[in-house]
């Protein structure tokens, strides 16, 4: 297992907070419960209740609300370094289901060991915050995405979005990363039908902007993705810690 202050979480947190010996010490602890789940299979349910956070440590997920007619809407993905459930976990009931898009490991944290972590590691407490307010301005600028950029702006901004969350934790770079999504699920998170997102994939690497093949995302002119995308990084709030 990698040692959790080399793990993804502590490389997120870090951006935040400088972590002590002692609360890499208790993160340690959140990590006893180490589980596999394979892909396609939920780890947690829309309406399931009693249920505990995950902290994800490899592969990838998807966060997804389920319509009445059966369609679904994801909301975000996750990667390592994730929480997966966490508001959930303080609510009574959990408003959307977390689906692995491929096998995942994941340490199960159960409530009583949350809120006793974060009563004795407030600075660790606030870090979480901060990840978790993180994710909620992401969601913020999805939205905006979906009601006011068009498709071409839409995507690279996406691209873009992952390329910084992946770089924070050594898994990407502003050249590109590995990304296990299909035109599927972009379709599904970005409000678009599968051949729009084939049509506009095609449209920016025919333009020089990135390519989208095999499983890799390769960003070829960076500065023209921004562009298109109109994308600030200001809200991923990723330049270095408040916290020290």
């Amino acid at each position: 297992m990698t040692p959790v202050k080399n793990s993804p979480l502590v490389r997120k947190l870090s951006a935040f907070v400088a972590l002590s010996e002692a609360e890499l010490a208790v993160l340690d602890h959140l990590h006893q419960r180490r589980r596999t789940f394979l892909a396609g299979r939920d780890l947690v349910h829309q309406g399931q209740s009693e249920q505990a956070a995950y902290i994800l440590s490899a592969g990838w997920v998807c966060s997804y609300k389920l319509q009445p007619d059966g369609t679904r809407q994801i909301v975000d993905f996750q990667i390592p370094g994730d929480f997966l459930g966490l508001r959930s976990v303080l609510l009574r009931t959990s408003d959307h289901s977390f689906e692995p898009l491929t096998d995942i490991q994941a340490a199960e944290v159960l409530k009583g060991d949350l809120l006793d972590a974060f009563t004795h590691t407030p600075r660790l407490a606030m870090a979480v915050l901060w990840a978790a307010s993180r994710d909620e301005a992401m969601v913020v600028e999805h939205l905006v995405g979906i009601g006011r950029r068009n498709a071409e702006a839409r995507m690279a901004h996406f691209l873009l979005e992952l390329a910084s969350r992946l770089a924070l934790v050594g898994m990407g770079s502003r050249e590109g990363y590995d990304c296990p999504l299909t035109q599927y699920h972009l379709a599904d998170a970005l409000g678009l039908s599968a051949v729009h997102v084939n049509r506009v994939l095609r449209q920016l690497r025919e333009n020089g902007l990135v390519t989208f093949r095999d499983g890799h995302v390769s960003i070829h002119d960076h500065e023209g993705l921004i562009k298109l995308g109109e994308f600030d990084p200001a809200y991923l709030d990723q330049d270095g810690p408040l916290v020290r």
